[in-house]
């Protein structure tokens, strides 16, 4: 009988799936099975940036990503950012390294004893094979498993080497497919809802930022005009945002809300729990006079919904069904990206006011910088956005058109973005990248910068230095603490740091300079070069008053 090691096995697998980047910060337990390991590493000097790095890019590929903790500190490490890619339900294949087996009982250096236990909050599946023989048939699982979630497979380093049968890899290299349609009678019942309904309003959420179904979105809104929201604590934008349709993003409190929907006798809420609130705003969750109903395919959270209904069904498969049922055509878009031949920019859909302007030299209100970024990028661009009190004037400014366009941490935890943006950047370098991040966010993973060096990564990003945690000082206000302490960071040398990585950084302090800066940082991002531009800005609020 023909045998091969176990690492050969799971390299063949890798290979058969398609897995052929991996995200990774090694150590020992993890080298032999890296050994002649048939897939770009790519290094993230620290597991949280390694973790982010793999969310982005399974966020663009939409496929199971590979990620190489080291044992149980670098699945540590990891949680914090495993935390966003719970929420978002990333695709992620965690592997970490285990001590080898007969070692694990004594609990030495480097044993992890309860392996699986460790990331099982934050994950789909935690697996850790009884056996060397059963580690290919559970990375199969975990890859198979991985389109729910993320899941966490932990092997001991000495399974590497043992050997399996051969015929092993040609009966796990198989394929499991979903096949599950829209139920005709629920589609008619929505259908028959919204036709009579008399003021209806449309949720959307995360779950419907995908091109199939955005143009198909637009024209379903248009024809019944539906006012449309995007759900609160967005992480991806599933609307253009101005849109004569689109109201903005929901308020993250009950109170809020709850007069919002009050105003409609029909709500749908589409691709997003109800709700994830933030801010404790107590109230009515909703009037009896409007009927909620929810539209997704996490079971887990219609269960724990505190009120609606709920349909278990793809939110992309329904609103193409519920539009078809309601003989809405999709009119193919006019150019999403085409500019205004005077002026060089887009038009809007929507008149967008002048940006609010700084009244100190050298420092510029952040609608500055997102009007600059909106009349100087391209219509395609991708924003990773990780500056959380600046989240009114990124709305009021930015104009948002294509699927895939903005993307922000799903469960708010910070040092997501700056590594999220190059794992987007690596996962499709045909759209420009921009990171906007805030000073307090950088500080979490700045040697991130170093991977997008190291990998000639052409992301750009455009910190935003205000010097202080901008949005728990509106927290601070809005829950009556008073001189919270630790919320001044002081005034930090980005450009600096950034050169010392061997990237090209620069300081705008002028309007113009930004723009000059992000023409320059654009021409580099094609050659495979990041560039950081660090910018001054007044301090504002994540909400307007």
């Amino acid at each position: 009988m023909t045998t091969v090691t176990v690492r050969q096995a799971v390299h063949e697998l890798m290979t058969f799936h398609g897995m052929t980047t991996m995200f990774g910060n090694p150590g020992s337990n993890e080298l032999p099975f890296l050994k002649d390991l048939p897939a770009r590493y790519i290094l993230g000097l620290h597991e949280a940036t390694v973790v982010a790095m793999a969310d982005g890019y399974s966020m663009i590929t939409n496929r199971p990503t590979l990620i190489n903790l080291h044992a149980a500190s670098g699945t540590g490490n990891g949680l914090g950012a495993l935390t966003n890619s719970a929420i978002s339900k990333s695709k992620l294949v965690i592997t970490a390294g285990q001590q080898v087996r007969d070692m694990i009982g004594p609990e030495v250096m480097l044993a992890n004893v309860q392996a699986a236990k460790l990331a099982e909050p934050l994950v789909h599946q935690s697996l850790e094979p009884l056996s060397a023989h059963d580690v290919p048939r559970a990375f199969s699982q975990s890859v198979f498993a991985a389109e729910d979630g993320p899941v966490y497979l932990s092997v001991p380093y000495d399974d590497w080497d043992a050997e399996v049968p051969a015929e092993r890899i040609r009966q796990l290299s198989r394929h499991v497919a979903t096949a599950r349609t829209v139920d005709p009678e629920a589609i008619a019942e929505l259908a028959g809802k919204l036709r009579s309904a008399e003021a209806p309003v449309l949720v959307l959420g995360p779950e419907v930022d995908d091109e199939r179904v955005w143009a198909t979105t637009i024209a379903l809104a248009e024809a019944l005009d539906l006012p449309v929201w995007a759900a609160p604590s967005l992480a991806r934008l599933p609307f253009p945002n101005h849109h004569p349709n689109f109201r903005g993003v929901l308020p993250a409190g009950i109170a809020p809300i709850g007069e919002i929907l009050g105003a409609h006798d029909l709500a749908l809420v589409i691709g997003a729990p109800v709700f994830r609130y933030h801010q404790w705003q107590p109230g009515l969750y909703l009037p009896e006079t409007t009927e909620l109903i929810q539209i997704g395919e996490d079971t887990a959270a219609a269960a724990r919904a505190p009120f609606g209904d709920a349909l278990i069904a793809d939110p992309v498969e329904t609103i193409l069904a519920l539009a078809a049922s309601l003989d809405v055509a999709t009119v193919a878009d006019s150019d999403p990206t085409a500019t205004d031949s005077d002026s060089g920019v887009m038009a809007p859909e929507r008149a967008i006011p002048g940006p609010a302007a700084s009244a100190s030299d050298g420092v510029l209100h952040p609608e500055e910088v997102f009007a600059g970024l909106r009349e100087t990028m391209p219509g395609d661009t991708r924003y990773v956005v990780e500056s959380t009190s600046t989240n009114a004037a990124f709305w009021a400014q930015m104009d948002l058109r294509l699927p895939g366009s903005y993307f922000f941490p799903a469960s708010g935890g910070l040092g997501w973005g700056l590594p999220a943006s190059m794992g987007v950047a690596l996962a499709d370098p045909e759209r420009p990248v921009v990171a906007i991040i805030g000073d307090g966010s950088a500080h979490y993973s700045i040697s991130a910068l170093r991977t997008a060096v190291e990998e000639n990564i052409g992301v750009i990003i455009v910190l935003l230095r205000n010097g202080t945690y901008g949005a728990l000082d509106w927290f601070a206000d809005m829950l009556g603490v008073d001189k919270a302490p630790g919320l001044d960071l002081g005034e930090v040398d980005f450009v600096s740091i950034a050169t010392g990585y061997g990237m090209h950084a620069a300081h705008a302090a002028t309007t113009a300079e930004f723009a000059s800066q992000l023409t320059a940082a654009q021409e580099r991002s094609v050659r495979g070069q990041a560039s950081l531009i660090e910018v001054n800005t007044e301090k504002t609020r994540p909400e307007k008053k």
